[in-house]
């Protein structure tokens, strides 16, 4: 795409869902990658509440997320009157939309990453372990890398649900141009707008090509872990 393609409106809005999906992702990784492991390694009480919780961004509708955001994290919120009072309030601002986007995208990114944990035969981290490397040693040289195409694919897909994250980030932080107006939101600005269609219309072709490109990465990085996986 020309740079001249889009208007400098337009382009702020991507570079902001840009910056947004990156953070999500990279902040809800490590934890991503925890809590797939436990889910698909450890049985203990409340593994079902907690696979409950996980998923649960997915079953309620977004504006219900934001709005959850909102009572917790707003300045009136129990822990949004702690990070205003240290400075680090995310109300209104693109680490709001950040953390909301984090929280929507981070069933999926726990689902893929739990399925390439599961792919993976305990035996070779067993084998590991009897030459008496530590539980620590183990995953970081056997697992991880058997899993990295499936942690790459759920980052993939999550940043893919970041970049098109709309109801729970309008809610929680709302649709403030250069600050909280994601592409999403920026669309839906558009849309109110007469005339103001093309605009729109460019920021959805930015949508799907964002879109497609993570589905296509992400069941490519799926296949080349199963793949790997089974020594093929």
């Amino acid at each position: 795409m020309p740079p001249n393609w889009l208007t400098p409106e337009e382009w702020t809005a991507v570079a902001l869902s840009l910056k947004v999906s990156f953070w999500a992702v990279v902040a809800s990784l490590p934890l991503g990658v925890f809590t797939a492991y436990a889910l698909a390694r450890w049985r203990f009480p409340g593994r079902q509440i907690l696979n409950g919780l996980v998923h649960l961004p997915l079953i309620l509708p977004p504006v219900v997320t934001g709005y959850l955001l909102l009572l917790s994290f707003g300045r009136q919120g129990w822990a949004g009157g702690l990070l205003d009072a240290l400075g680090l309030g995310v109300a209104f601002r693109w680490t709001g939309a950040a953390l909301a986007a984090a929280i929507m995208a981070f069933p999926l990114m726990v689902r893929a990453i739990r399925l390439s944990f599961e792919a993976v035969d305990p035996r070779l981290e067993e084998a590991a372990a009897t030459l008496g490397a530590s539980r620590l040693w183990v995953f970081l040289t056997v697992t991880l890398p058997l899993v990295a195409p499936g942690v790459i694919a759920g980052a993939v897909l999550a940043f893919a649900k970041a970049m098109g994250e709309f109801g729970a980030t309008i809610t929680f932080v709302s649709s403030i141009p250069g600050e909280t107006q994601t592409l999403p939101s920026a669309i839906y600005a558009f849309l109110q707008v007469p005339g103001a269609e093309g605009s729109a219309a460019r920021l959805v072709i930015v949508s799907v090509v964002v879109a497609l490109s993570a589905l296509f990465a992400s069941e490519w990085l799926a296949q080349r872990a199963a793949r790997r996986v089974s020594g093929a």
